[in-house]
């Protein structure tokens, strides 16, 4: 499937970013790295921090090919559209967030305690990577949001 497919499916709908909102997309991604690794936290909160970057990391990519999810199911296939904009060499990315999508919800909604220190810290170094990777992408393929 592509993006147009998905929007011609009524799964998103057109986007015009800015470039302040990509900065402060990124602003928001560089604060949640930072928090989350903040000592004293516990692993379930630094855990949806660091979630949360990801996911603003592929908001980032998203709005830049010009859409934006429809309301249901939004943190889905933004995580989704991951290797529809970055190539599916990046299918495995996608498919590690949707597993953290899923445990994010649990520490968020239902239980204390799903999400381990090494979780916490494995995401964060995912999203410490991914960030330089979407910012390469952006500068190849819109440098005007830049």
């Amino acid at each position: 499937m592509s993006l147009q497919s998905w929007h011609d499916n009524g799964w998103l709908r057109p986007h015009s970013p800015t470039r302040e909102e990509i900065a402060n997309l990124f602003a928001i991604v560089e604060r949640d790295l930072k928090d989350a690794g903040v000592p004293g936290v516990s692993s379930d909160w630094r855990f949806g921090i660091a979630y949360n970057a990801a996911l603003k990391l592929c908001t980032i990519l998203l709005h830049a090919e010009g859409f934006r999810p429809e309301h249901s199911l939004n943190h889905y296939r933004t995580i989704a559209a991951l290797p529809l904009i970055l190539g599916d060499d990046r299918k495995a990315d996608a498919d590690y967030l949707e597993t953290c999508r899923r445990k994010r919800n649990v520490v968020e909604y239902d239980r204390v305690g799903d999400a381990s220190d090494a979780d916490a810290g494995e995401l964060t170094q995912f999203v410490a990577e991914l960030i330089v990777r979407v910012r390469v992408w952006l500068k190849a393929h819109h440098p005007s949001l830049t």
